[in-house]
């Protein structure tokens, strides 16, 4: 497969991943989800490559959903599109292998989940997260509400989720949902020498390492992402996410208060 939207390099057994459309800020577009999707399933059975590194090619690591697409989306659109992200978060979980996201600038909504899906988070300081699902009307998705609550507790997802304040590097690592904290210049130095510690180890236990971790941890994440699509269906159709998109576009604070 030629891919468009993403760019692979692969060396010493590592897999280095860029999302590569900088001039909309790596925003997760229907096509770049399908090439992550068939790279991740590939990569399976990909004996050369133990490690994975995700990062954002340009200034940001990903600004989330691409909200052109969504403009007019009904509730069967939708769910169609969110099953597509599903299983694009699916097929990093499933990888028995370790995927290590490398943060640089911006992760902000699906941006964001991306993030959280993979096993390592290295994130330079002026990096920052931003749960901005609900600016535009709808509800953390691609597995927000499922990974959040479980690294951070309820009350501090439920802050993040609702206020959606920005959350600097700094905050994140005090948190505890990132595992390093590097200068700006350092980011892939680091990625590379987790991964190369990595990719020295039995892959055969860390695989199963991180399928055991995984089923324990998020045996139900099915079950979260099928209410998580009937819902965002619902919300796709509400007067709020017409007002949140039409606002985003217009650069200017969306107003809420109108029946749904």
């Amino acid at each position: 497969m030629v891919f468009r939207h993403i760019e692979t390099i692969i060396e010493n057994r590592i897999c280095l991943v860029k999302l590569n459309r900088p001039e909309n800020r790596n925003a997760l577009t229907n096509e770049m989800r399908h090439e992550l999707i068939y790279l991740f399933k590939t990569l399976r059975h990909d004996d050369s490559v133990k490690v994975v590194i995700l990062t954002g090619g340009g200034k940001v690591f990903s600004a989330g959903g691409d909200l052109k697409s969504l403009k007019g989306m009904d509730a069967i659109q939708g769910r169609k599109r969110l099953q597509m992200g599903h299983e694009m978060i699916e097929s990093i979980m499933q990888l028995e292998k370790p995927v290590i996201s490398a943060i640089n600038g911006a992760a902000a909504g699906a941006g964001m989940s991306l993030a959280l899906a993979s096993d390592m988070i290295v994130a330079t300081r002026s990096s920052f997260f931003v749960q901005s699902f609900l600016k535009v009307g709808l509800i953390p998705d691609l597995g927000s509400i499922h990974f959040l609550p479980r690294l951070i507790g309820r009350q501090r997802a439920f802050e993040l989720m609702l206020l959606g304040e920005k959350v600097t590097a700094e905050q994140a690592y005090d948190l505890g949902f990132i595992n390093r904290l590097v200068e700006d210049n350092s980011l892939l130095d680091e990625a590379y020498s987790i991964a190369e510690k990595l990719a020295e180890g039995p892959d055969i236990a860390i695989g199963f390492t991180k399928r055991l971790i995984n089923q324990s941890v998020h045996a139900d994440i099915g079950e979260t992402f099928e209410l998580e699509g009937f819902v965002q269906g619902l919300c796709f159709e509400s007067k709020h996410f017409q007002e949140g998109v039409n606002a985003f576009f217009e650069k200017r604070t969306p107003q809420f208060n109108q029946s749904v």
